[in-house]
């Protein structure tokens, strides 16, 4: 997608903005008292997306899929929406997956 690494880390941004939309989601989801069918689904599922990120080359079509197994497990949480917002625009910049 032509993103240029930041100056002095070489740490890809898109790699950066996902690292931080998932750990803003996580510590919001952590910190909502709701329990919910699917919360350990949504947990799992960051907890992939950070692996992903941290290894600082991710599968788009691992991302997306993750994105939509959080996104279903939420549900309409609307106090996890902006973070939730955040995590999908953050899988958005890596692009589309190859098509078939």
């Amino acid at each position: 997608m032509g993103q240029e690494r930041v100056t002095g880390s070489g740490e890809d941004p898109r790699v950066a903005e996902l690292r931080t939309a998932v750990s803003r989601l996580r510590r919001a989801l952590a910190g909502h008292p709701a329990q919910f069918p699917d919360r350990p689904v949504a947990e799992d599922e960051l907890a992939a997306l950070d692996t992903m990120a941290r290894s600082g080359a991710p599968e788009i079509p691992r991302l997306r899929r993750s994105l939509l197994l959080v996104a279903g497990a939420i549900g309409s949480v609307s106090a996890l929406a902006s973070a939730l917002r955040d995590v999908r625009i953050a899988v958005d910049l890596f692009g589309e997956p190859p098509r078939r």
